[in-house]
């Protein structure tokens, strides 16, 4: 499972011309599943999201957590995050997990990030859905996260 964060002052996702959640000052987070990806991949990375210090202290130092700024994610699901390019032009996604398991974990991704920060915290985009995602990224700050069942984090 891959996250790529972006740390934002304010962010928001459309979706048929109805904007369907919005967060001021924290993280927006594309989030892809891969073949093998399991709940334990989603434990790991929630936890690791909601303490991950990116956001600057006092002294102006990446020393706080999104719980220490009270802060929001706006959660997005995001398969081509797992796209394959080494070969041709054209990017493959036979890493990406298959729809319905990738989406059961977005949604115990969700569910672990509503229970790390609270209900109010977290907004999400649709599964699958046609989405219009802006943002204005604070810093600019982008991290990507790979649980262990990425190759090159078991290296």
């Amino acid at each position: 499972m891959k996250l790529l964060i972006q740390r934002v002052s304010e962010a928001s996702v459309t979706i048929d011309g109805k904007i369907h959640g919005a967060i001021g000052k924290g993280y927006m987070v594309l989030v892809g599943c891969r073949t093998g990806d399991t709940e334990a991949d989603v434990v790991y990375l929630a936890e690791k999201l909601a303490s991950l210090r990116i956001f600057e202290d006092a002294e102006g130092r990446m020393n706080e957590s999104i719980k220490q700024i009270n802060g929001e994610v706006l959660l997005i699901s995001q398969f081509t995050l797992y796209a394959d390019t080494r070969k041709g032009n054209r990017p493959s996604f036979v890493n990406a997990g298959d729809p319905t398991v990738a989406n059961e974990l977005y949604e115990k991704f969700i569910e672990n990030m509503r229970l790390l920060l609270g209900d109010d915290k977290v907004a999400t985009g649709s599964f699958g859905a046609d989405m219009k995602v802006a943002l204005i990224n604070d810093g600019p700050v982008t991290i990507e996260l790979c649980s262990d069942s990425c190759a090159w984090h078991k290296e």
